[in-house]
């Protein structure tokens, strides 16, 4: 049985090398969410934003975008890597993660050299009561 998360990773462009390594990571030496559930990485992120990729529109994308769908990842471990690495423009880099059973990203940034989840923490998924707003 698998348990997947989606993961998206936008970078500055002198920020590739980077992005590359993490993939690397995530694909070799990822822990796994559950002990003893095997080593060997979890999967990778492929540029989505590369020249072969069309995206909608009538311009190519000006950012740098890799993703990927991984498989029992341990994602605190995911984001406590992402925040260590030697980022060139670390105010430019956002990690979007989405595990199995959630349904939107949390975002993650580097601000004023710490490591922060920007959006959303709260409401999480069951919180849909409020929509539509009322008096609207």
């Amino acid at each position: 049985m698998s348990w997947v998360a989606n993961v998206m990773l936008s970078v500055d462009p002198e920020d590739r090398r980077n992005a590359e390594a993490f993939s690397g990571w995530l694909d070799e030496e990822c822990p796994r969410r559950e002990p003893g559930m095997g080593s060997g990485g979890c999967g990778n992120l492929r540029p989505i934003t590369d020249a072969n990729n069309q995206w909608g529109g009538h311009k190519n994308p000006e950012c740098e975008v890799y993703a990927g769908a991984l498989n029992h990842a341990d994602l605190t471990a995911v984001v406590k890597h992402f925040g260590s690495l030697a980022w060139h423009h670390p105010n430019a880099v956002q990690l979007f993660v989405m595990d199995q059973e959630e349904s939107f990203f949390r975002v993650w940034m580097i601000r004023d050299g710490a490591l922060r989840q920007y959006a959303p923490s709260s409401p999480d998924e069951e919180d849909d009561e409020f929509w539509p707003a009322t008096g609207s």
